[in-house]
């Protein structure tokens, strides 16, 4: 959450930086073309190149050129029906789209589910917050509640019992995090804390 897209993914990155497995280097990423991540992944993860002794010395921070970053802008004609998908590699080279796919259904199948969930984040709305830490707050709850305690018909497992067939399974369930479906009431009483070691 920031005053603007740069600075909130800036907080992004930062937060994702924190994990161990991406301290180096950022994960492949596709985005819309809106937003601050190339800004912002410089910003996080990018390194002054060593000084050669020639001239002034560096003092921008460069990306690095591991990096995996593509934008696919949706094209749309005058009366708004969409056309096609304009393809822009920022970081890496055309193997990136192998990295990282060639579609943003994952990433907006997310925004609609959040939206559904919270509707501060709904556009045109009366339910909007005023300050950016009730925001968080709410982002916060919506995230914990999707992850713990509604189960996710792809996420169901197979079980031939009887009188049942599956086994509903939480995000939170199907990375190992806990073992069962919390309630609204379990999760108001009790800490998350993590069932494995990772």
């Amino acid at each position: 959450m920031g005053q603007n897209e740069t600075e909130a993914a800036i907080d992004l990155w930062s937060c994702v930086k924190r994990r161990a497995a991406h301290q180096d280097s950022p994960p492949p990423l596709v985005s819309d073309g809106w937003g601050g991540h190339r800004e912002a992944l410089v910003e996080v993860y990018g390194q002054v190149p060593p000084y050669r002794g020639r001239g002034r010395p560096p003092t921008r921070k460069q990306p690095d050129e591991t990096w995996q970053y593509t934008q696919m802008v949706k094209q749309h004609d005058t009366q708004g029906r969409f056309t096609g998908v304009d393809i822009r590699v920022i970081y890496g080279d055309a193997e990136t789209l192998n990295a990282t796919g060639q579609s943003t259904a994952y990433s907006e199948r997310t925004n609609l589910t959040a939206r559904h969930m919270n509707s501060r984040l709904v556009r045109k709305t009366l339910g909007f917050s005023k300050r950016v830490a009730m925001l968080r707050a709410s982002s916060i709850w919506e995230d914990v509640v999707y992850n713990l305690t509604r189960p996710v018909k792809t996420l169901r497992l197979a079980v031939f019992q009887e009188g049942r067939r599956w086994q509903p399974r939480s995000p939170a369930m199907a990375a190992g995090l806990t073992d069962h479906l919390w309630s609204i009431r379990e999760l108001l009483t009790r800490i998350p804390v993590p069932t494995n070691s990772i």
